[in-house]
């Protein structure tokens, strides 16, 4: 099981591709709302207890400090995959620094910017899940074979 937390609840529009892959998948997931910064000890409840309802991965996607994916990481030894959303002032370079710079010992592994990178963070939460799945491993090759079709049927005319 995949748990989906995301700083703001403005952030779902960015994580779209992420849960509509999942649903695709036919994996279970959760989707929570919570703050690194201003909902910090639910947040470690939260992540805490996670893997006693059976959760498996982590996707935390924020914006500007993204503090989120990095204080996830810091409770726990599942793997998390973080998301940088796109900001305003600076277009999610900040929230791409913030979640990739983290220091030794607490990894986030870190996707694009954006929508990009929320299709990645599910697919990769996906072949974490795959190591032992065989179900979702069939899946993940199926989905995989359907990509390069649709690129092998592209013809471009002059």
């Amino acid at each position: 099981m995949i748990s989906i937390i995301m700083g703001s609840q403005s952030d779902l529009e960015t994580l779209s591709p992420a849960v509509d892959l999942l649903k695709e998948f036919r994996v279970i997931f959760e989707i929570k709302v919570l703050s690194a910064h201003r909902t910090p000890k639910e947040l470690a409840a939260y992540v805490e207890a996670a893997p006693k309802r059976g959760i498996r991965v982590f996707i935390a996607a924020a914006g500007g400090a993204a503090a989120l994916a990095g204080v996830v990481a810091s409770h726990t030894t599942l793997p998390v995959i973080g998301i940088p959303i796109e900001t305003k002032s600076l277009k999610g370079l900040d929230s791409l620094l913030s979640m990739a710079q983290m220091p030794a010992g607490v990894p986030v592994a870190t996707m694009a910017i954006g929508k990009p990178g929320a299709s990645n963070a599910a697919i990769f939460a996906l072949e974490i899940l795959a190591v032992s799945d065989r179900q979702i491993q069939g899946r993940l090759v199926a989905y995989k074979k359907r990509m390069r079709a649709k690129i092998r049927k592209i013809k471009i005319k002059i």
